[in-house]
């Protein structure tokens, strides 16, 4: 095969001479892209890439250096491991890592430019030159997408530019907080003509979850999740993506056992000392599927990972960084807690403190209201108050609204209460359309159905708890509540509806409350 042939990855055929087999290799995918190398060197780089569409940051960047030690002036070697240091969507793009990649590519843009022999990896070159160059993250990640624009234009029919391209649109949407959707649908429109063309592309499907991973929009994407849970079971984030859109479909036994899946895989590759990268996100939304499904001892079992995990040295990494590890370790562990005392209603009031995070208060908060504490509610809310003056907004601040809206609901101030509830509502419907574990951990919609079942208002009720549930589809705790609103106004046939999915959802939780209520309502009305 010439230089400027193309050269076709099926990774689960493929033997890679320089670097013994490991079973976490064994398949990624399969992309066409063409580049001016060939032999190992291109075969190194075109699993680098396939593990870099599935953001195996790690993995991919050991096959990038594998390809730079085989042919040192590989340019597209470099571009891709300085795309393999930050998350594209959820990070502030630390330029320091890439820089210092490109600069060992050659020392300024213009002797890198001259080492990509053909105007499309000139044109992938420039682009990264832009995303790692100089201001701050927001107009870099915008003239990264505008850089990929041109090249898209320039080849409408290559799919790695498509690819790219449409990664870095969701950038940039990341990054200005566009809640537009239209550079999502044009996103994910690009993606799904990929995913169409070749099923097998690790970016088609994965890049189509994150363009539509909102209630409207997740349907789109529900073939892409099931299939990208079987392109590459070799990295962790490729097992976990898949469950953003089985949460937005209830499915929550899938969402246990993708994100089992993950964590498996995220900690076949760690090591004492490594960050905890992927395992996060299984250990946090593999929680929250288990809760879901009433897996109440599984719920346990995910912080009892964290803390081992953390407690194994997952944080040593030394200056920010390891700080910031320690700092979001710290963030997920109350998290997990917090989200615990929830989801299952084993209430419990903890000691306030400086260093109480907002979750803490709001499990605090909704404990004291459940065991008719003024008292500690009160210090709740006031904590939270403090927090939000602070300066602390979005979630915090719609946390601080429902807590505030349980206390004055308990000093029997209704209107006081609706009232903080709807600004909660404003609060929330101005943010991101939900999408992952509910955020607040106690969703608004659902407390503000609860507030209004116990002022005795159920028609009222009823909306709030169907909005919950578009919003977040087969929530129990949502099911359990509209199903008490619509008993209570006579509406028996809507409520042994809702009962009926309840018993589905808490299938073999016989033991529960809200089951046994469930059971009861649907044998005395059939």
């Amino acid at each position: 095969m010439n230089r400027t042939g193309t050269l076709a990855l099926v990774a689960s055929l493929l033997v890679i001479v320089a670097t013994p087999a490991q079973p976490q290799f064994e398949n990624v995918g399969s992309i066409d892209f063409p580049t001016s190398a060939t032999g190992e060197a291109q075969q190194h780089f075109l699993r680098g890439v396939a593990m870099l569409h599935s953001f195996g940051w790690k993995q991919a960047r050991e096959q990038f250096h594998a390809a730079q030690e085989i042919d040192p002036n590989f340019a597209m070697a470099y571009w891709g491991e300085s795309l393999a240091y930050n998350h594209p969507l959820i990070s502030q793009m630390d330029a320091t890592e890439p820089t210092r990649v490109l600069q060992r590519l050659a020392p300024t843009k213009a002797g890198r430019r001259s080492k990509a022999p053909t105007d499309r990896e000139k044109g992938f070159i420039e682009a990264v030159e832009i995303l790692w160059g100089e201001g701050d993250h927001v107009a870099r990640r915008v003239g990264y997408m505008e850089a990929m624009e041109r090249l898209y234009e320039q080849y409408p029919d290559d799919a790695e530019v498509g690819a790219f391209y449409a990664l870095s649109m969701l950038g940039a949407v990341a990054a200005t907080r566009d809640l537009s959707q239209r550079l999502n649908i044009r996103a994910g429109t690009i993606t799904l003509k990929l995913f169409n063309e070749n099923q097998n592309h690790p970016g088609a499907p994965h890049y189509t979850i994150h363009a539509f991973d909102n209630p409207l929009h997740a349907p789109l994407a529900l073939e892409a999740a099931y299939r990208f849970s079987e392109i590459a079971p070799a990295v962790s984030h490729a097992r976990h993506m898949p469950t953003h859109i089985f949460i937005q479909h209830g499915m929550w036994d899938r969402v246990s056992g993708n994100n089992q899946s993950a964590y498996e895989a995220a900690r076949e590759l760690w090591r004492p000392g490594d960050g905890m990268g992927d395992a996060i996100h299984a250990l946090d939304w593999g929680q929250y599927g288990d809760l879901q499904r009433g897996d109440y001892e599984k719920a346990r079992l995910w912080i009892e990972r964290i803390e081992a995990m953390s407690g194994q040295g997952g944080f040593l990494e030394g200056g920010a960084r390891g700080a910031a590890g320690v700092a979001r370790a710290v963030r997920t562990v109350t998290l997990l807690k917090s989200r615990y005392i929830v989801e299952t209603e084993e209430w419990k009031i903890q000691p306030i403190t400086d260093e109480s995070s907002a979750n803490e208060l709001l499990a605090t908060g909704l404990s004291a209201a459940r065991l008719g504490d003024q008292q500690a509610l009160a210090e709740a809310e006031a904590a939270l108050k403090l927090a939000v003056d602070g300066g602390a907004s979005g979630d915090a601040e719609a946390m601080y609204k429902e807590v505030s809206a349980l206390l004055h609901a308990g000093m029997g101030h209704a209107g006081v209460a609706t009232g903080r509830m709807d600004e909660a509502v404003a609060i929330v419907e101005a943010m991101a359309p939900p999408r992952g574990a509910a955020s607040p951990i106690k969703p608004v919609h659902e407390l503000y159905g609860e507030i209004l079942l116990d002022l005795g208002r159920p028609a009222d009720a009823i909306e709030r708890f169907e909005t919950s549930l578009l919003q977040m589809p087969n929530r129990p705790r949502s099911l359990l509540g509209v199903a008490r609103a619509h008993a209570a106004i006579g509406n028996d046939e809507e409520a042994a509806n809702a009962y009926e999915k309840l018993t589905e959802v808490w299938a073999g939780r016989e033991s529960f409350d809200g089951y046994q209520e469930a059971m009861r309502f649907l044998r005395g009305t059939r």
